[in-house]
């Protein structure tokens, strides 16, 4: 019997209604003939009693701090909650039985809040689906190897359900979330964004990279390795989504190089200045920022200046680096990224162009640049983002891309 693993996000499973709409989703896929794997995110969002952010919140309201390892055993109680819900609305239709991470077989490093999955021992999985009963795991979290609970970061359920299903040999991973599918941009930014029928693993991987929080980035690069199709859709209505595999359409491309607009916020630009007869201060400078764990983006080193970006709040960590190293150098706050990604731009001229002239018609400053063989990304100021969303979404015809 083919296996189909479905993931739901927190915004699926908020309401009992939500949990009625994804559950018709099981029971539509069991009555195809599949063998049903669940994977749930906590409940709802910040403020919901059992989101992953209340839990954090929970705790610090106590006015201490818990060490990473008790920390991942609190925020693991999100997502069994969430499955032990799921699992007793979903009783009402059919044989299920929840399981955690661990009983899951989702084996981690010892990285706690941020741990990547080694390995997946789905034998408990396996004898659930032999008796014909759906399998709904706790996602966001495994085991490392002395026992100690881990969880798997931002987006962890997504890599949760794609390590599933490559374990399971899976026929696909359906990812149901609020929104329709891979979109063009933002929706809440861009009211002409519409929905992908397709995309290449990179280019979802990019825009994964780029900002675009519909997917993460580590549960993209896993699938795409292991050739699994990825199906982003909603559970509510009949709209297929968005198909994420290898055998993406590229006959569009060639019309349309860029498929997609993301964007990040929260950045800070940092300017350090230099003279040229000092070249040991790039080894100094970039060491000393991975000692403090800055990561850093958009990097254009010169012999007289070093720039890139920083999250904001990594700002305080580039103060002390950049004090004990006794150098000049500017902080520009209040900034924001924002990228063209598409595998049809590689060796197709005029893409830098577009975007110039986009930006340049919006009144919109580029402070930086930086690209790649399917990425060009800007820094702008945060108070520009919605128009230079919007104005690159409509110079590169984006809208045309429906279907």
């Amino acid at each position: 019997m083919p296996i189909l693993v479905q993931k739901f996000g927190g915004s699926s499973v908020s309401t009992s209604e939500n949990r009625e709409l994804a559950i018709k989703r099981v029971l539509q896929a069991k009555e195809q003939g599949y063998a049903v794997v669940v994977v749930v995110s906590a409940i709802g969002r910040q403020g919901a009693p059992y989101a992953t952010d209340t839990l954090i919140d929970l705790v610090r309201s106590t006015g201490s701090q818990l060490v990473e390892r008790d920390l991942d055993l609190v925020l693991a109680c999100g997502e069994i909650i969430s499955a032990g819900v799921f699992v007793a609305e979903l009783g009402k239709h059919c044989r299920a039985a929840m399981l955690t991470g661990q009983q899951a077989g989702i084996i981690t490093d010892s990285v706690h809040g941020d741990a990547r999955i080694v390995n997946v021992h789905p034998s408990r999985i396996k004898a659930l689906l032999a008796e014909g009963q759906v399998a709904v795991v706790a996602g966001f979290q495994g085991v490392e190897g002395n026992g100690e609970i881990t969880t798997l970061g931002r987006g962890g359920s997504d890599t949760s359900a794609v390590a599933l299903g490559i374990a399971l040999q899976a026929e696909a991973v359906e990812i149901y979330t609020d929104v329709a599918g891979i979109m063009t941009a933002d929706p809440s930014l861009v009211s002409e964004a519409i929905v992908l029928a397709a995309v290449d693993y990179q280019e979802m991987l990019q825009m994964s990279y780029e900002g675009a929080r519909v997917l993460h980035s580590r549960a993209v690069e896993m699938a795409m390795h292991n050739n699994l199709r990825l199906i982003v859709r909603s559970p509510a209505g009949q709209q297929p989504g968005t198909m994420i595999t290898s055998a993406a359409s590229y006959e569009a491309r060639r019309i349309h190089p860029v498929v997609g607009v993301a964007h990040k916020v929260g950045l800070a630009q940092v300017s350090v200045y230099s003279e040229a007869r000092d070249p040991g201060l790039d080894c100094r400078l970039f060491s000393g920022l991975a000692e403090q764990r800055v990561s850093v983006d958009l990097i254009n080193v010169s012999p007289n200046s070093k720039v890139f970006t920083v999250g904001i709040d990594y700002v305080e960590r580039v103060h002390k680096v950049l004090d004990r190293l006794a150098v000049e150098y500017d902080i520009r706050t209040g900034c924001s990224k924002v990228s063209v990604v598409g595998v049809g731009m590689r060796g197709i001229p005029g893409v830098m162009a577009t975007l110039c002239r986009a930006l340049h018609e919006a009144e919109v400053a580029i402070l930086q640049t930086s690209d790649s063989h399917m990425t060009i990304s800007c820094l702008i100021d945060q108070q520009h983002l919605p128009k230079a969303v919007n104005c690159l979404h409509s110079h590169f015809r984006l809208a045309q891309l429906g279907g």
